[in-house]
């Protein structure tokens, strides 16, 4: 089974946290408790060897930097406060991926249709690549929609426009609408199909880049509004115009996006994988099919293990969402298609040859 995660931060966990992703999770944790290390973020579930573990594939690694007006104590060392500073601090997260790949083995960027064919087929008797296709979280590091092509170049295929608000348009916690400059951004988007995200834009913003967007439209990393309230979540409305245009919705495995009741890092038994296909089973419902749900952990976003299903201790664990999507009765090809088939074949749509 090709599994694919829709979303982590990788660069950022290592520009960040300083986490070494090439080591094991226990190793990553030892070494931060020995330094005494304390942020909000949690307990380190995401490392390279980890996602080898659970069989992951593939995954949409992330350009995301903190807006200097949104940050919190203990979560971003690195804000911006304008434009140039928020593509300093991006660019640098894009100079990591390049480096990951050319000096861990198997690892590889996504960029085009061939790439993709590469990884889901490697030389007999080789080890199967780990595959990463870049997203930008949050558009600030794009100093004019001009620009779109120079991080296209770079090898980003899909874009966020907002993280909290932004130039470009409003987002979580920041509500308004997409700007001029947002519908700018996008018709600078449209020639090259990039993917947009739209996990994080402000409902407002949401459907006027609807209105504006017509290449293929995912929420990366979102979970039902119908089990969790909040701006922070999808509404039916959204996610059935999502699947109007073949979109994705990709579930989050952060327990305060799965249960209204869950404490912050407390009791993180009360919370299980089945509550994460609760999630995908409501997408699947509203889609009237198995081809509109995926994964979009967020694992390593700010959340940590304390923070995330009972069954999780890290991202090693995510293809086990397959156990109680089978005790729901979806299908072997269902699940299969869930854990990874459908981030692919968006990718085979919209990727350059």
């Amino acid at each position: 089974m090709f599994i694919v995660d829709g979303h982590l931060d990788l660069a950022w966990n290592a520009l960040e946290l300083g986490r070494d992703l090439v080591l094991p999770p226990a190793e990553v944790r030892a070494g931060e408790a020995a330094r005494g290390v304390n942020t909000r973020v949690g307990t380190c579930t995401v490392t390279l060897p980890a996602l080898r573990a659970g069989g992951v594939d593939l995954v949409f690694a992330t350009l995301f930097v903190e807006p200097a007006r949104e940050s919190s104590p203990g979560l971003s060392a690195t804000v911006y406060h304008t434009a140039e500073e928020a593509h300093r601090f991006a660019a640098a997260q894009l100079e990591f991926y390049q480096r990951l790949v050319r000096t861990v083995p198997n690892t590889m960027l996504i960029r085009t249709r061939a790439d993709l064919a590469t990884l889901r087929a490697p030389a007999p008797g080789d080890e199967a690549p780990l595959g990463l296709v870049l997203l930008m979280e949050g558009a600030d590091p794009i100093r004019e929609p001009a620009e779109v092509g120079w991080w296209v170049e770079q090898g980003v295929r899909l874009i966020g426009p907002a993280w909290s608000g932004t130039r470009y348009a409003g987002g979580t916690y920041k509500e308004g609408p997409l700007t001029p400059l947002g519908a700018e951004l996008l018709r600078a988007m449209e020639p090259y199909r990039v993917v947009l995200d739209t996990s994080h834009l402000a409902e407002r913003a949401f459907w006027d880049a609807l209105d504006v967007y017509a290449s293929p439209v995912i929420a990366s990393h979102s979970n039902p509004r119908a089990f969790v309230p909040g701006v922070r979540q999808l509404s039916d409305e959204q996610i059935r115009a999502i699947v109007v245009r073949d979109g994705i919705v990709g579930t989050v495995f952060y327990n305060a996006f799965l249960d209204p009741t869950w404490k912050e890092h407390r009791e993180k038994h009360r919370v299980t994988l089945a509550d994460a296909a609760r999630a995908v089973d409501h997408v699947c419902q509203l889609a009237g099919d198995a081809r509109h749900a995926a994964i979009g952990s967020d694992l390593d976003g700010g959340l940590g293990r304390e923070a995330c299903p009972a069954e999780v201790d890290s991202v090693a664990d995510i293809g086990r969402l397959a156990e109680p999507l089978a005790a729901l009765g979806y299908r072997a090809e269902e699940i299969a298609a869930i854990l990874g088939g459908n981030w692919l074949r968006l990718l085979e749509k919209t990727l350059p040859p």
